[in-house]
């Protein structure tokens, strides 16, 4: 069975090309490469032993998009992950994350009706609850007005999924909304390696350690929070990625879903940014040169999950820890330093 998915080379994108291989699943990626790389692919096949198949082009482009489906009408499911993911650079620029995220949503939707694809999964955020009322914070939370126009970009996708899925009979979605992926391959052969300076958290740690960066910025200590700091709820990228193969088989095995599922993704423990940093300094028997600035604009103050649903109905649970998490991503940063 063959699946597409979208921003493969890409951080989760690509630890979940690695889980569908190991299930079987026949892969073919589409990215273009603009916050990845195509070396990926092949790091990828040293894995599992199996080289996915990668067309480079952006989804936007409806005429590729198009013609890519017509000449894979054997795909049976697509995973979406092709998107522009940094807060901070879209509250600066705003018209670029609405073009990318909601414009390659809406030719893939396209792409898959008109070949009678059945199954979608969609990779969503926590973003579209805002700042909850309650924690931790279930899937029937009421969505809040975003706070950036990526959280925003999320919600207008859930949207249209939704409107497109209701409209089809004969197509399915679920929405998983993650939390804070982190983390790496096991073999340190991929892992999380943002082009430029990184928007999250524990790159910015890991090569702070490393001696890429001077120091690593924490964004805010005034939170009503226990240290100051901001609060998530971090998962480890290969948990998160077999939620997607589960899901995929879900709507294949299940005919007779009508509407989208929404599952969070997480593991239901909050950990403050300096826990996170602690935790960090613990593992790589470091300490870690870091700076507390002002809050960055679009951030939330505090939010964990409420996995039940996803325990119960997908029958998946977060496996790895906080150590466990950070010393993945240590190890993947001096695997990198090996090749510099």
């Amino acid at each position: 069975m063959k699946v597409l998915v979208t921003g493969g080379a890409g951080y989760i994108g690509s630890h979940t090309v690695v889980e569908l291989q190991e299930k079987g699943f026949e892969v073919v990626i589409v990215d273009n490469l603009s916050n990845s790389y195509k070396e990926v692919v092949r790091n990828i096949e040293r894995i599992t032993g199996k080289l996915p198949e990668l067309e480079v082009f952006d989804l936007c482009d409806r005429n590729k998009t198009m013609d890519f489906f017509r000449r894979h009408n054997d795909i049976i499911g697509v995973i979406h992950f092709a998107a522009y993911k940094a807060v901070g650079e879209s509250v600066k620029k705003p018209l670029k994350y609405y073009r990318n995220n909601i414009g390659s949503l809406v030719n893939i939707l396209e792409g898959m009706k008109e070949n009678n694809i059945r199954s979608f999964v969609f990779s969503s955020s926590c973003t579209v609850y805002g700042q909850p009322d309650h924690l931790p914070v279930a899937e029937d939370a009421p969505v809040r007005k975003a706070m950036s126009p990526y959280g925003n970009t999320k919600q207008i996708s859930e949207e249209i999924i939704t409107d497109t899925v209701e409209a089809n009979p004969h197509m399915k979605g679920i929405l998983l909304r993650y939390f804070n992926p982190i983390g790496a391959h096991e073999s340190a052969l991929i892992g999380e390696l943002p082009l430029g300076v990184p928007d999250n958290l524990v790159p910015f740690i890991t090569q702070t350690a490393i001696g890429i960066r001077d120091k690593l910025s924490v964004f805010g200590d005034d939170y009503n929070t226990p240290d100051g700091t901001a609060i998530r709820d971090y998962i480890h990228v290969v948990d998160l990625a077999k939620a997607h193969v589960i899901s995929l088989n879900r709507m294949i095995n299940d005919q007779d879903k009508t509407k989208p599922e929404i599952f969070n993704l997480g593991t239901g423990i909050g950990y403050s940014v300096l826990e996170a940093v602690k935790t960090f300094e613990k593992v790589a028997q470091q300490p870690l040169n870091y700076q507390v600035v002002d809050r960055r604009p679009g951030d939330v103050e505090k939010v964990w999950a409420d996995t039940s649903l996803a325990n119960s109905e997908l029958g998946w649970k977060a496996e790895r820890n906080l150590e466990e998490m950070m010393r993945s991503a240590w190890n993947w940063e001096k695997e990198l330093a090996n090749k510099r």
